[in-house]
């Protein structure tokens, strides 16, 4: 079932399903801003990522010496939601059950809460642990973005700008998409990365220490030949994760997918080659039993310049 947030500034649209985001629409101008799914490229549109992010060695973990199976990403994105229309909030919950429980060996409550303030998309994250022990998972966002989305503009037209970037690091990756260790990430200019399709060719980006909030925006070039209405009607998207300590980016690769998702994750995917424990995993948020974690991240569209 689809529910929608709307005020004077945008109107956003939320499926039950996985709790995912369907729709951000700019009312000035009518734009779409989230990717609309296709599956010649890739047919989501943004999944939320709980209790693990990525992939898992051979789809496996262990965990007090017990061996677990997980889908990629983890579990709330294959499943409907319990919905809550709470005032000017949307509240999707999850509890867990026997099909949770035979992946992941926590009783757990999951909610994902969705408010509009202003030009911001506000995402908040709470897990419940209701065992009487530690509990431990990744928590994270994965949403798509048209790009281009002006009219007129292509992809190569786009930046990444991280206003608090100081020395990021690039989180290495297998061919088969598993962790490696990471190297210094120097392709930044001024705090700047200009978009081309070819960055993408060996899979995502995921860097360490960028900051905790980017901006996706037409870079200088266009700036310099687009006429004042044109910059009038453009706008940027900013994504802000104060919680988060990595951010990846991703569209298919070796391919020109008119898309960027950009991905506020809290932890990493499995080291390649191991099977992790999940009490071992360094980069793991824990949690107490009977204790509560909230983490709150957003999505605003803001005028260009």
């Amino acid at each position: 079932m689809q529910f929608t947030l709307e005020n004077e500034e945008l109107c956003v649209k939320i499926s039950s399903f996985g709790g995912e985001i369907q729709s951000i629409v700019e009312k000035r101008n009518g734009r779409e801003y989230l990717w609309q799914g296709d599956s010649k490229f890739w047919d989501e549109k943004a999944p939320n990522l709980f209790p693990y992010i990525a992939r898992l060695t051979e789809g496996k973990y262990t965990y007090h010496g017990k061996e677990y199976s997980m889908q990629i990403h983890g579990i709330v994105k294959y499943r409907e939601m319990e919905a809550e229309e709470k005032g000017d909030e949307l509240i999707f919950s999850l509890q867990s059950d026997e099909e949770t429980l035979s992946q992941y060996p926590f009783r757990f409550r999951f909610e994902i809460r969705y408010r509009l303030r202003g030009n911001a998309l506000t995402v908040t994250c709470r897990v419940e642990n209701q065992e009487d022990r530690t509990m431990y998972f990744g928590i994270g966002g994965h949403p798509g973005f048209q790009v281009p989305y002006l009219r007129g503009t292509e992809f190569s037209d786009y930046v990444l700008q991280f206003p608090e970037a100081e020395q990021p690091f690039r989180v290495q990756f297998s061919e088969d998409c598993f962790v490696e260790g990471e190297t210094p990430f120097t392709d930044l200019r001024e705090g700047k990365l200009s978009l081309r399709h070819s960055l993408f060719d060996q899979d995502a980006i995921v860097l360490r220490g960028a900051g905790h909030s980017v901006r996706l925006c037409l870079g200088r070039e266009w700036e310099q030949r687009a006429g004042k209405e044109e910059k009038r009607e453009a706008s940027a998207i900013c994504v802000k994760f104060p919680q988060m300590n990595y951010v990846g980016f991703w569209h298919l690769p070796k391919s020109e997918a008119p898309y960027l998702c950009i991905e506020p994750w809290s932890s990493l995917p499995s080291r390649k080659g191991i099977v992790e424990d999940l009490e071992r995993q360094e980069n793991l948020l824990s949690l107490e039993g009977g204790e509560v974690y909230e983490n709150t991240w957003e999505i605003v569209i803001e005028p260009l310049v």
